[in-house]
């Protein structure tokens, strides 16, 4: 019985200045096959490799979640709740995995099983984008500009080092604070309070 080639894997490393363009098919596959690294697709189909997080961001991470995967259940379960590691196809062409969103109840019905497919054809009502001491802050800007032109009601982007929140509303200019206790989820997740400390660290 013959036998089956092994097909050997190497390590690819890609310099900043290079851009690789993918089609949405290209990505999944993509996806799919690097499951250990967090991929995105620029509208333009430019595809972002992202590594692990280190030990403090992924704290800081998991005390977002926790927080409004507490305040979802404590609500009554409205909607769905996602983690880091959920991607959202916004109806841009981009896809983009928030570290932490909510999507509405009404939202959620509307989708037929095949827009919910693994990157369900939704931008979340609700974002946050958390950044490290390795992400552009232009580009997190960037990204979430495309959330709130793509249907995001609320958004944060946090920043730990500099102990800032700009705020990214569907219908107001963003807002910068500086060094705040709490963040509300107004009234897009009434009644959700993000405790800032546990973020700042």
């Amino acid at each position: 019985m013959p036998e089956t080639p092994t097909i050997q894997t190497l390590p690819l490393n890609l310099p900043t200045s290079l851009k690789l363009h993918v089609t949405p098919d290209q990505f999944a596959t993509l996806a799919a096959s690097n499951r250990t690294l967090r991929l995105e697709r620029t509208a333009q189909g430019e595809l972002s490799v992202n590594p692990p997080t280190g030990w403090e961001t992924g704290e800081r991470n998991m005390n977002i979640a926790i927080e409004l995967g507490l305040w979802w259940r404590n609500a009554g379960e409205p909607g769905k709740v996602f983690d880091s590691s959920t991607g959202f196809t916004l109806p841009n062409g981009a896809i983009f995995s928030p570290d932490a969103s909510w999507v509405s109840p009404d939202r959620w019905a509307a989708l037929t099983d095949e827009q919910k497919g693994t990157f369900a054809a939704v931008c979340p009502d609700f974002v946050v984008e958390l950044r490290s001491s390795s992400d552009s802050r232009t580009a997190l800007q960037t990204k979430m500009q495309d959330y709130q032109a793509n249907g995001a009601r609320l958004g944060w982007l946090l920043d730990p080092k500099n102990r800032t929140a700009e705020i990214y509303r569907s219908d107001r200019t963003i807002e910068v604070l500086s060094n705040p206790a709490t963040l509300s989820g107004e009234d897009v997740l009434t009644g959700f309070t993000l405790n800032l400390a546990r973020v700042w660290g």
